[in-house]
């Protein structure tokens, strides 16, 4: 089948206008600057997705909104301020607690994605005149034409260790129309090293990590704050013996290890079968408030070689192809797992040769053919 390609995914539209999400780190900052250089009407937009503790020592909202001032004044660009945390509310945090109640383990960073910052943001963008938005992830969209129809591809980062297309992959090709990704082309050395040679303030500004919103405090504390703990039954999976007690099942994620303080040595993947290997979470029954536990890394309970998705999101706006050969992403920092897909009725299944580890309800799987990402939907089940 012949596909033509448009536009290379490295495209910056000089002389059209852009609004670019700068959050006052260094990826937005250099993003920034690239549009500039290429002759964009650029000018930044900082987004305030969170008020609940804003002046809490865990916040940083106040900081990079003072680094995003500084970031453009160096680069003499404007910057405005928009208020979206209402619609983060309602949009991805409801749905955040919603999915930790029911037993699952949320990925709310997917949902900000396409509910936020290429929802709400492209709205009040477009609303504003703007041609394009962009934003420091490491990803890329190529535009290409297959027969008489014109589509947008979401790509891979040239940088792999910094791949952000897992995050995007519930985008929609009205998205990916409007949205631009400079760094895509860039390996995040040079975009440090870049941010230094221009004088960003932000050159060695330490990287964000962890959701947004709980910032770096302790997990538990934020997640108790809205959900009641509801302390319960630790049982083993294989006899049902009671071996301890958990805190809330809201805790615990399968193929967790850490916190469960019912013995087993530490190095459970090296040691022999047996009643010292490590303990790990394998399953949860939200019915009965029971966490089940297997011993050992390797243990059958945490190997499955299918996942069914529900929910799922085709960036080509059908689902691929079922006799396709593909590769797949269980969780962002697993490597890619060869698959097959076969289309459902509510979602699809991925099919893996080789088993995939404690993927994880509620958690997305994402599949790519080669560079380009063609989408996914959320872990319902597993076997």
């Amino acid at each position: 089948m012949a596909i033509e390609m448009l536009q290379a995914p490295e495209y910056l539209p000089a002389g059209r206008r852009v609004i670019l999400g700068l959050s006052g780190g260094v990826d937005s900052a250099v993003a920034a600057w690239k549009l500039k250089q290429a002759g964009c009407a650029v000018s930044a937009l900082f987004m305030k997705n969170w008020e609940d503790d804003d002046d809490a020592e865990y916040c940083a909202a106040r900081q990079d909104l003072i680094d995003c001032a500084s970031i453009c004044d160096v680069l003499d660009i404007e910057l405005d301020v928009v208020n979206f945390s209402a619609e983060y509310k309602d949009r991805v945090f409801s749905d955040f607690l919603r999915e930790y109640e029911a037993g699952r383990t949320p990925n709310p960073d997917i949902l900000c994605n396409s509910e936020i910052k290429f929802r709400a943001f492209l709205d009040h963008a477009l609303q504003l005149g703007a041609d394009f938005i962009a934003t420091g992830h490491y990803a890329r969209v190529r535009r290409v034409r297959e027969h008489s129809t014109e589509r947008s591809e979401l790509l891979r980062a040239v940088d792999a260790s910094k791949d952000q297309s897992y995050f995007l992959y519930r985008l929609n090709q009205a998205q990916l129309a409007r949205a631009l990704f400079p760094l895509g082309g860039m390996v995040k050395r040079d975009v440090r090293r870049l941010a230094a040679e221009i004088g960003l303030p932000v050159a060695a500004k330490k990287d964000s990590t962890g959701i947004c919103f709980i910032g770096e405090r302790p997990f538990r504390e934020f997640l108790a704050r809205y959900l009641p703990a509801k302390p319960g039954e630790i049982r083993a999976l294989e006899d049902n013996r009671l071996l301890g007690e958990h805190q809330g099942l809201m805790y615990h994620t399968i193929g967790q290890r850490k916190g469960l303080h019912i013995g087993g040595r530490r190095d459970g993947r090296g040691a022999s079968s047996g009643e010292h290997e490590a303990w790990y979470v394998a399953a949860k029954s939200v019915a009965d408030n029971i966490l089940y536990v297997v011993q050992g890394h390797d243990h059958p309970a945490l190997l499955q070689h299918t996942l069914h998705l529900a929910d799922p999101n085709w960036i080509a706006g059908t689902a691929p192809a079922p006799e396709g050969r593909y590769s797949a992403k269980p969780r962002y920092r697993s490597p890619d797992a060869a698959c097959t897909f076969t289309p459902t009725e509510d979602g699809g299944a991925l099919h893996f040769a080789q088993p995939i580890w404690a993927a994880a309800p509620g958690q997305s799987a994402v599949l790519y053919q080669d560079e380009v990402c063609l989408g996914g939907g959320i872990i319902a089940r597993a076997n």
